[in-house]
């Protein structure tokens, strides 16, 4: 959510700022109810004034027997109690209309983001890795024959409809190798904290990062009102809900592995093949929790973080900076990390890492005390896939690839293998 300060301060900065995320100017509607909230609690607070006087007048009216001074203070006390229960009731609401407005605005981009409108104006960083030539026509994932045993769409549609898969022998302990090799990175190399959560939380955990009230049809919601987790984002980030850190705890950085579960609304016909895009899959993200002077910085450390995963399994990768029109709503500045796919000729995304600046923590009122016993200031925060294990087991299995259908396996997985190395063709840890 956004300062309302800043925005009286310099509301063309801000409309500025939206309309290079492609919106349109918001700070004039903004300001308009904040003036009229503002007004009425003058307005309230003028009259509780004039209450507390007419109060203080009306015994000594009493006391000195002027019934007709003291029955019209009476009065007067009656219509400014009305008064201020009035201003208050149309403060409150005008409140409400003005967080809503709020809570409904993206986040500021970085004056160093990219401008842009889709995905096409992204801007390359770097890359590491080089695809590697085949002397046959690489097949996507779900078509090799090493595979297939063990990757059931079928079944997946019989349980619970399409977008989701059954994964089974050989390719489901990949998956789980995968995971636990991406957790043990990050703890032993990188030093996150391992966290485990809930995947059902509290609407105002949703909110409190961004996926609601906004993007509601994204998500998955039960009917005792909890909501199916997007991502770990949500609750590890949720844990300094409304909540005042030492300065001296940060950063608090964190590696949680959970199931994720998202509708992909919108997203009719796109990626319908293979496990590239499913309601339920798995990620390994890391959150950090920041002093505001670092959380650039630590941008970049979660970037290579990311990339570091990507190097250990030798899976060429490219790394982006989004454009604004292609930033998701809470960030401020985003690098997407996108792995080679053989199978499909290009790359995909498989990371995404962004700073939220003090966004996320103004809807959770997170805050730090100073070490100079200064007054409480906003965290920054920050969050991104360390990876997505589902799209990670797809890259694995492209780009291990051989011409009979099975597949070479890097060597890193081979100790949470139990040394194997390859998936045969007939589906099988060799």
């Amino acid at each position: 959510m956004h300062d309302i300060r800043a925005i009286r301060e310099n509301p063309a900065a801000f409309d500025a700022a939206l309309t290079r995320r492609g919106g349109a100017p918001a700070a004039d509607a903004i300001l308009a109810l904040d003036e009229a909230r503002r007004a009425r609690i003058s307005a309230a607070e003028t009259a509780q004034a004039e209450q507390n006087k007419a109060s203080k007048d009306v015994g000594a009216a009493k006391a000195a027997g002027n019934d007709a001074e003291f029955e019209r203070l009476r009065v007067l006390v009656s219509e400014k109690k009305a008064e201020i229960a009035a201003m208050s009731a149309e403060a409150k609401t005008l409140d409400a209309e003005l967080t809503a407005m709020l809570l409904e605005l993206p986040n500021l981009p970085m004056d160093d983001v990219p401008d842009g409108a889709d995905e096409a104006d992204n801007v390359e960083i770097r890359r590491w890795g080089t695809p590697a030539t085949h002397d046959f026509t690489p097949k996507e994932h779900y078509q090799l024959e090493g595979v297939i045993p063990g990757m059931d769409f079928e079944a997946g549609a019989k349980l619970s409809g399409t977008r989701f898969v059954v994964l089974s022998g050989a390719v489901a302990r990949i998956h789980r190798a995968l995971a636990q090799f991406m957790l043990d990175t990050h703890v032993d190399e990188n030093g996150l904290l391992e966290t485990w959560t809930p995947v059902l939380v509290r609407e105002e955990m949703m909110i409190g990062t961004g996926q609601l009230p906004k993007f509601g049809e994204d998500s998955y919601r039960t009917t005792d009102g909890w909501w199916l987790v997007p991502t770990a984002e949500v609750p590890v980030t949720n844990l300094v809900n409304g909540e005042v850190v030492e300065q001296s705890s940060l950063p608090r950085r964190h590696v949680a592995h959970t199931q994720c579960f998202r509708s992909e609304a919108g997203s009719a016909g796109r990626d319908t093949s293979g496990m590239l895009r499913q309601h339920q899959f798995e990620k390994v993200e890391m959150v950090s929790i920041t002093h505001p002077d670092t959380s650039r910085d630590e941008l970049d450390r979660m970037t290579a973080c990311a990339e570091g995963i990507l190097e250990k399994l030798g899976l060429p990768y490219r790394t982006v900076v989004l454009c604004t029109g292609d930033m998701g709503f809470g960030a401020r500045r985003t690098h997407d990390i996108e792995v080679w796919l053989p199978g499909q000729d290009t790359y995909r995304e498989i990371s995404s890492v962004s700073v939220c600046g003090d966004f996320q923590a103004r809807r959770m009122n997170a805050r730090f005390k100073p070490a100079d016993g200064g007054k409480p200031q906003f965290v920054h925060t920050l969050n991104g896939s360390g990876l997505a294990v589902g799209r990670c087991l797809i890259a694995v299995l492209e780009n291990g690839q051989q011409a009979d259908g099975a597949v070479r396996l890097p060597e890193a997985l081979q100790p949470y293998l139990g040394g194997k190395s390859l998936l045969s063709a007939e589906g099988k840890l060799v």
